[in-house]
């Protein structure tokens, strides 16, 4: 499943060839997604109306469309990507928004576990406190700190892997970035969260904030199906520490990387460099 920086890389992809472009039409492949596309509300509400914003939040895109949004989760398998309106359809392409400049953003999913809800403008100034209430806040807004996520974890006895994967605690914190985020940390994935001490939250506060910047910066990474919206792969993964590496030598300390299961997720560790 793609993971915050997979989606803020396509988010920003999106950008230049979406905002302030106008949608011409709409199309649907009628096969079932993870929610159920009004695709007849939205040719009434979107056709001839203007993009004016793309953002992200948590592991969605958000696309206004004037008094509209549009609420993208990729799923497992799905892309946002920019076409030429004459290109080939793919046989997992399902959802077609044709610009007023000859383009089309679609949205394929072969999997279908993904989805794009519309939402009207009053319903949209909710999402906090609907499909989104669930949600911890964004690593990179200013109430994400160390000492936010210290007192959250007072009393806790779980992993402090889980715990930062947790979207009510933080968002967007997946597998492979809680992997890589633990080990730059010098922090044990399997270490009781509620035991960890301040200078250990700072480290780990930090080492969030870096590993998501640089994987950012490389485009996110090519595992599984992610493209970014221009149908390139991220590069992310090349710098990867600790993620896949069992039995490779720890880039550190030159010590046998070790593998472990936490919370039904693969856990890659250096038991010599993390405590």
């Amino acid at each position: 499943m793609p993971e915050l920086p997979e989606v803020e890389v396509v988010c920003r992809g999106l950008i230049p060839h979406l905002v302030s472009r106008t949608i011409r039409s709409v199309q649907y492949s009628g096969l079932p997604l993870r929610h159920p596309f009004p695709v007849e509300t939205a040719q009434a509400e979107l056709t001839g109306k203007t993009v004016t914003s793309v953002s992200r939040r948590a592991r969605y895109v958000l696309i206004q469309v004037e008094s509209h949004i549009l609420v993208c989760h990729l799923g497992m398998t799905g892309n946002l990507g920019i076409f030429d309106r004459n290109a080939a359809k793919r046989k997992h392409d399902h959802i077609f928004f044709e610009l007023d400049n000859g383009i089309e953003l679609r949205f394929h999913d072969p999997r279908r576990f993904g989805s794009i809800q519309l939402f009207c403008h009053t319903a949209a100034e909710q999402l906090e406190k609907t499909i989104f209430s669930s949600l911890g806040p964004e690593p990179f807004d200013s109430a994400f700190t160390a000492g936010y996520l210290q007192k959250l974890a007072r009393g806790k006895k779980g992993a402090v892997k889980n715990f930062i994967m947790d979207n009510r605690v933080v968002t967007g914190i997946g597998n492979i970035y809680a992997n890589e985020t633990l080990f730059l940390a010098g922090i044990h994935p399997k270490k009781q969260v509620g035991t960890l001490t301040s200078p250990q939250w700072q480290r780990l506060h930090e080492a969030i904030l870096t590993t998501l910047h640089w994987a950012i910066s490389c485009g996110g990474s090519t595992i599984s199906d992610f493209l970014n919206a221009s149908g390139e792969g991220g590069y992310f993964q090349a710098n990867f520490k600790i993620y896949g590496k069992e039995g490779k030598p720890c880039p550190l300390c030159g010590k046998t990387i070790e593998k472990m299961v936490i919370g039904g997720r693969s856990s890659f560790y250096c038991k010599t460099c993390q405590k």
